[in-house]
């Protein structure tokens, strides 16, 4: 997690200073830009305007933080922030404390950006007060945008989303089905299964030709990996091309890919590495002994055996990308490709 936070007065900066030794002390793994904007420190302050320094790592340009924390007045943040808001699935989570420390304000992307959960996480690392508005949270309600987060689920219809917001927050109830298992019971508002209802939540990586309900949301959970195999210097073009006849034969969506995999023969393959950067997923190795551990039946190969030192490379790569997943779609070639999808194990959570 990336945080960029910046502090506009002196006892702002002191503030700062404490969550962030508070927070390093709690989540080492976390990346901070702290960045000071006050005329009373000058030797420290950034000589770029409040908003350059924002907009370097909102997400507008190259570099995006995960969250953005001001210490400052809100009405300062919101100025600052103002050119550069898109949308709640681009925009960070933005949060504001104040020059004391007393309040921790959810300011944008309370949901989706995870600002509501993060005010209540600073507030208790300052002893602050969290100060949180979104509608669902004030009355205690079901949150699909959050619980989409929370569990790794892309949100295919925002406009959708709202309906279904605005249907709990009346009192109706909504209905949800799901290819993964949920883990838990269901809270007030969702009823699991139910068919019946004019409103609910579908969670799915198919592409779907007939929703369950009059009005559906579909919630794509980021499950699946890809194995993929290739000749050397195998084309981007290629590659994709391959993978996008797998996915339309197996009618799954492209959202529901996490990562992609093969043997480390091709770790510097630049075929598949471009593939993957224009995807922005991350690209697994593995060794060919590492595959061979891999338990299963798999399409082998004597050819692929020769050359690599195991008889199939997308399967089992797939299948280890996946965390030890399930198989999903055995292998398939595509023009000298193979391409097997593997699912990981786990459930959904309220």
């Amino acid at each position: 997690m990336t945080v960029l936070m910046i502090a506009c007065s002196l006892p702002a900066f002191q503030v700062m200073q404490r969550l962030e030794r508070k927070w390093k002390a709690l989540q080492e793994d976390t990346i901070f830009i702290c960045k000071v904007k006050c005329s009373s420190l000058p030797d420290i302050s950034e000589k770029e305007s409040l908003k350059d320094c924002v907009e370097e790592w909102f997400g507008t340009k190259d570099k995006r933080a995960d969250a953005i924390v001001f210490f400052c007045a809100a009405g300062i943040a919101v100025r600052t922030i103002a050119p550069f808001l898109r949308h709640k699935s681009l925009d960070p989570a933005v949060l504001v404390v104040d020059e004391q420390g007393k309040f921790c304000i959810s300011l944008l992307s309370g949901h989706a950006g995870g600002a509501n959960e993060l005010a209540e996480r600073i507030a208790g690392m300052l002893r602050a007060l969290p100060v949180i508005t979104t509608a669902t949270d004030v009355e205690g309600k079901f949150a699909v945008d959050d619980f989409a987060r929370r569990n790794g689920l892309v949100v295919t219809d925002w406009d959708m989303a709202k309906k279904v917001s605005v249907n709990i927050l009346n009192g109706a109830r909504v209905g949800i089905c799901s290819d993964i298992p949920l883990a838990n019971e269901t809270p007030e508002g969702i009823c699991e299964g139910d068919l019946e209802k004019s409103v609910g939540i579908l969670i799915s990586y198919r592409n779907i030709l007939s929703f369950p309900f009059q009005r559906t949301l579909q919630l794509v959970p980021r499950t699946l990996a890809l194995g993929i195999g290739c000749r050397k210097n195998t084309s981007e073009e290629k590659i994709r091309a391959a993978v996008d006849s797998c996915l339309t034969e197996e009618n799954i969506r492209y959202e529901s890919i996490f990562a992609a995999a093969s043997i480390d023969l091709k770790m510097h393959e630049q075929g598949l590495i471009e593939w993957c950067n224009k995807m922005e997923i991350p690209f697994f190795t593995y060794t060919a002994e590492e595959l061979r551990r891999v338990c299963g039946r798999f399409t082998d190969s004597a050819f692929v055996e020769q050359v690599t030192g195991v008889s199939n490379v997308c399967e089992r790569s797939a299948i280890l990308a996946a965390g030890n997943g399930e198989l999903l779609v055995g292998k398939r070639i595509y023009d000298g490709v193979t391409v097997a999808v593997a699912v990981k194990k786990g459930s959904i959570s309220f």
